[in-house]
């Protein structure tokens, strides 16, 4: 049987909509210790927000707590479906020097596939090594 990803994601994800703003999404990635927030509008993913994006485009360029989510977080996000390999999603990974997916079925959130998901697993190890040493290296060497 093919293993897919839908065995590795994350199902329960914690969102946010275009309605929150950015102190409300620091404070949820405290109260769940995470760091990537998928932005929901109307049922369907329309950005995602990385604790980088609000340090980059919300510390950085002195928004305050009650700026925007669209002013912090990057849209589109790379979204997968469920049934790819975790062999296809650590090369997206690796391509777009990305550590997390955003996986859709029908057009819906399904979850969210991390590096950290490939990389607990022993026989993932290979595939997400390469990819995490891809991810880190610098956009100009490539």
């Amino acid at each position: 049987m093919k293993r897919t990803i839908r065995d590795l994601m994350t199902q329960n994800v914690v969102t946010v909509t275009l309605q929150d703003n950015v102190h409300e999404i620091a404070v949820k990635m405290r109260d769940h210790n995470i760091g990537f927030i998928p932005v929901i509008d109307n049922g369907r993913v329309v950005g995602c927000v990385t604790d980088r994006d609000l340090v980059i485009r919300g510390y950085a360029e002195k928004r305050p707590g009650s700026a925007a989510v669209e002013e912090v977080m990057t849209s589109p996000c790379v979204k997968v479906s469920p049934d790819i390999t975790p062999a296809e999603a650590a090369r997206i990974m690796a391509d777009r020097q990305i550590r997390r997916l955003v996986v859709e079925e029908n057009g819906r959130l399904a979850g969210v596939v991390a590096i950290g998901d490939l990389a607990v697993r022993d026989d993932l190890r290979p595939e997400s090594g390469e990819a995490l040493g891809e991810i880190s290296e610098p956009v100009a060497s490539r």
